[in-house]
C-alpha cells in the first residue's frame, strides 16, 4: 500500500529513517503475509478452526464477526490482514491498517484495526504459536514500515498469554514496548454460585430493593425470562433488539446500532452466524411477551463476552436491565465458561456494582525499524507518557 510521509516527521528525519539499516531477521518457524482482508473469505473453515484452538478467545476477530465488520462498515478498504501460518495451517490473524494520525497527532504508524463495536483487540493466534507469531509480526514491521514511526496495538488484555509472549519477544530482541493507556472494566469470574455471588456483590438493602422491583413489575402482567442458544427466530429477535436500543438514549444520541445501516447489518449478520455456530446466548426479559430487556452474549469458551444489552427506558423504575443481569449470573453455573467480559466502559454505573472482578485492557506502542526510527520513537513515546501516563483517561478525536 502506498503511504505518504507526514509533516510530523521533518524531511531530514524522514530521509534518515528511510536510510537506516534494517535488522536482518532471524529465522522463525512459520510464515507471515500481509493480505487484503477479502482473501480470508476463502479460508473461513480454517479460520473457524483457528478460533477453536486460539491461545486467547476473541470473538471480534473471528470470521463471523470480523468479516461482517469489514463488509458493512465504512472506510475498510485500507484494512489488511497479517496472516500467519505454521506447517501450512492458519495459525494467526490480526487486522491492521497504516494510519496517518495517532489520535490527535499527525504521526504515521502501523495500527491494529478496531471499530466502535469491537471490544477486544487481541490477535487470534493458535495456542503454542504466540512467540513465533509476534516474531513474525515484528520482523514484518521492521522490514515494511513505510513511513510509520512505530506499531500501535489497541484492546490488548494485559497479563494474558498474547501480551506475555509479546513482552518476552520484545525483551529478547531489545525492543522498546510501552503501555500507553490502560483501563479496567467489569468482569465476572468466580467459583461462587449465582445467588452467593449476588449476595457478595450487593448489600442486603439493594437485594431487597431488587426483589421489590421484581414484584412490582409482576403486578404489571406476566413476567418471563427466556434464555436461548439456538438459531431459531434470530431475525425477529435482532429486530426487537435494534428497536429497543434505538428507542432509548442511544437512539437520541445517534449511537444505537439501528441508527446506521452498516452497524445494523453487522449486528444481524454476526448474531446469525454466531448462533449457527452455537456461540450466541440470547437472554430476554419480557412483560406479557413484550421485550423489556435483552442481552446478546458471545460464548467463547473458556470465556464469554457480553456483547450488547438494551432495556425499555419507559420501565426504568423497575430496573429491567439490572433484573436481567441478575438472571444472567446463571452463567456462573456453566462448566465451560470460567469468566465473562462485560465489554462495558470503565466505571460503568450499573455493571461495575454487580460484577466485582476487573479486566485490564491496554494500548501498546512498539518500536520498529532501524536505529534512527527507534530513537525517534523513544523520544515520542517519552513525551506521550509524560503528558498522559498509562491509566489516565484520554480524550480521543472523533
Amino acid at each position: 500500500m502506498a503511504f505518504e510521509a507526514h509533516d510530523a516527521i521533518a524531511p531530514a528525519a524522514s530521509d534518515a529513517l528511510a536510510a537506516s539499516p534494517r535488522r536482518v531477521p532471524a529465522p522463525t518457524p512459520g510464515r507471515l503475509t500481509c493480505v487484503p482482508w477479502r482473501d480470508l473469505e476463502a479460508e473461513i473453515p480454517a479460520w473457524d478452526h483457528l478460533a477453536q484452538v486460539a491461545s486467547e478467545p476473541n470473538p471480534f476477530f473471528e470470521s463471523w464477526y470480523l468479516l461482517p465488520s469489514l463488509r458493512h462498515l465504512a472506510q475498510t478498504d485500507a484494512v489488511r490482514i497479517l496472516r500467519f501460518e505454521q506447517d501450512g495451517v492458519l495459525a494467526g490473524v490480526l487486522p491492521i491498517v497504516r494510519a496517518g494520525r495517532y489520535y490527535r497527532w499527525p504521526v504515521p504508524h502501523l495500527s491494529s484495526w478496531l471499530h466502535t463495536n469491537c471490544f477486544c483487540g487481541v490477535p487470534l493466534v493458535a495456542k503454542g504459536a504466540e512467540a513465533a507469531f509476534w516474531q513474525a509480526v515484528l520482523r514484518w514491521a521492521d522490514d515494511e514500515p513505510g513511513s510509520a514511526l512505530f506499531m500501535h496495538l489497541r484492546g490488548i488484555v494485559l497479563g494474558g498469554p498474547l501480551h506475555a509472549a509479546l513482552e518476552a519477544v520484545a525483551a529478547s530482541d531489545g525492543r522498546q514496548i510501552e503501555v500507553v493507556h490502560t483501563e479496567a472494566r467489569a468482569m465476572l469470574a468466580s467459583d461462587l454460585a449465582p445467588e452467593a455471588y449476588l449476595e457478595a456483590s450487593l448489600s442486603g438493602k439493594k437485594r431487597k430493593e431488587l426483589r421489590r422491583q421484581s414484584n412490582r413489575l409482576a403486578d404489571e402482567g406476566t413476567v418471563a425470562f427466556e434464555r436461548r442458544m439456538d438459531a431459531n427466530d434470530i431475525a425477529p429477535w435482532c429486530e426487537n433488539f435494534l428497536a429497543l436500543e434505538r428507542a432509548g438514549w442511544k437512539g437520541e444520541a445517534g449511537s444505537a446500532l439501528g441508527c446506521d445501516e452498516g452497524t445494523a447489518r453487522l449486528f444481524r449478520e454476526s448474531l446469525n452466524e454466531a448462533a449457527a455456530r452455537g456461540r450466541l446466548e440470547r437472554l430476554t426479559l419480557t412483560l406479557d411477551g413484550r421485550p423489556l430487556a435483552m442481552l446478546a452474549t458471545f460464548l467463547t469458551a473458556p470465556g464469554a463476552y457480553s456483547y450488547k444489552t438494551a432495556f425499555d427506558e419507559d420501565f426504568s423504575r423497575f430496573s429491567p436491565g439490572v433484573l436481567l443481569q441478575r438472571e444472567n449470573l446463571a452463567i456462573l453455573a456453566r462448566q465451560d465458561i470460567a469468566w465473562s467480559d462485560s465489554c462495558a466502559s470503565a466505571d460503568h454505573p450499573m455493571i461495575d456494582h454487580l460484577w466485582r472482578e476487573r479486566r485490564t485492557i491496554g494500548r501498546l506502542s512498539i518500536a520498529i525499524g532501524g536505529t534512527l526510527r527507534r530513537s525517534a520513537f523513544r523520544h515520542f513515546v517519552r513525551a506521550e507518557t509524560a503528558r498522559r501516563p498509562a491509566g489516565h483517561p484520554s480524550r480521543e478525536p472523533s
